[in-house]
């Protein structure tokens, strides 16, 4: 269990339930869910038939990355934005944020139907259309233009995305300085190597609504009549930010190259709903978002509680995949050309 998970049981649910419904929310039965590594989950079924569920943020003396800050806040704001301005995304609806001293900070939302991508993945289902389907709910949540790059809340941000994604590579390599995590280079050579390549972002010229946590555990499908998965939810955008689209096709193509895959059900089918080319200067910035991704797992270890020993497989696969982004970036030439918005 991560150091950032509170310990929660049936009575501690039920607090969280009454501070949330007040009499509407008596407890019928009560369980955790996994697959998370930063809050507390349960799902709840209310006296009335209702399931909802609950996420408790970590308690305050616990220590979080920087980009972590108020996080339960920031999925609040995110579901509200989403289901104001881009309905047609399948999103929890957002029952209560709350914030209590001795509760901490914690959501109630409802409880979408449906297996994760991942498991129907692992059990041989077909998949492509729900990819497909995914990837064309990215496309409506890049719709959303927001007035800054970067994240919200006071956490690491810019006018610029030039601006804003050198700023949330710094506070990771800081977030690595405080908790003494080992990097294939030094800090001081990504930060060289980021801004030898910082002028691809200037191709980016709209801060879209990014989830960013695309990855096959928090996507939701349901059987439709054919029996074919079909998309029900989109699930835990704690972690959104505003920036670059492309941005998105690194998590659900994780520890693959969706540059090097434009037949993925998920690729194609983002393409047709928002094209861009899969060019040079589109595949310069994938590379630096991979970057980021697996900079931001690989710091993210010390305060989950991971270690080589408890999770050598993790360790070892991000060093590598980080080790050979940074290769990547220290053998390309930068680009010298004036660059069109949005990859052109």
């Amino acid at each position: 269990m991560s150091p950032t998970q509170r310990v929660l049981d049936p009575d501690r649910v039920r607090r969280y339930l009454a501070a949330s419904l007040g009499p509407s929310g008596a407890v019928a039965d009560c369980g955790p869910l996994t697959g998370g590594g930063f809050a507390a989950v349960w799902w709840v079924r209310l006296d009335d038939g209702r399931e909802v569920v609950l996420k408790v943020g970590p308690p305050p003396q616990v220590p979080v990355l920087r980009y972590e800050r108020d996080m339960i806040g920031a999925e609040a704001r995110y579901l509200r934005l989403v289901a104001a301005r881009a309905p047609g995304v399948p999103v929890p609806a957002l029952l209560h944020h709350g914030r209590h001293p001795e509760l901490g900070d914690w959501l109630l939302t409802a409880r979408l139907p449906g297996r994760t991508l991942w498991e129907l993945t692992r059990a041989g289902a077909d998949v492509g259309p729900l990819r497909a389907e995914f990837g064309r709910a990215l496309a409506a949540l890049h719709a959303v233009t927001g007035d800054r790059y970067g994240y919200d809340g006071g956490r690491a941000a810019a006018p610029t995305w030039r601006g804003a994604y050198p700023a949330m590579v710094d506070d990771l390599l800081a977030d690595a300085a405080d908790w003494a995590v080992p990097l294939p280079v030094p800090a001081a050579r990504i930060r060289e190597l980021v801004a030898r390549h910082a002028a691809v972002l200037d191709a980016v010229r709209r801060p879209a609504l990014l989830h960013f946590d695309g990855w096959a555990g928090n996507v939701l499908a349901v059987d439709g009549r054919d029996g074919v998965p079909r998309l029900s939810g989109l699930v835990d955008g704690e972690r959104h930010l505003w920036g670059d689209p492309l941005v998105d096709l690194v998590s659900p193509l994780l520890f693959r190259r969706a540059e090097d895959e434009p037949d993925d059900p998920l690729v194609r089918a983002y393409r047709a709903a928002s094209p861009f080319p899969l060019d040079a200067v589109a595949r310069r910035r994938l590379g630096l978002y991979r970057l980021y991704l697996y900079l931001l797992m690989t710091v993210e270890m010390p305060s989950r509680g991971i270690t080589a020993a408890s999770d050598p497989g993790r360790v070892d696969r991000l060093a590598g995949l980080l080790d050979a982004e940074l290769t990547d970036l220290a053998r390309t030439p930068p680009f010298r050309r004036p660059l069109l918005p949005d990859g052109g």
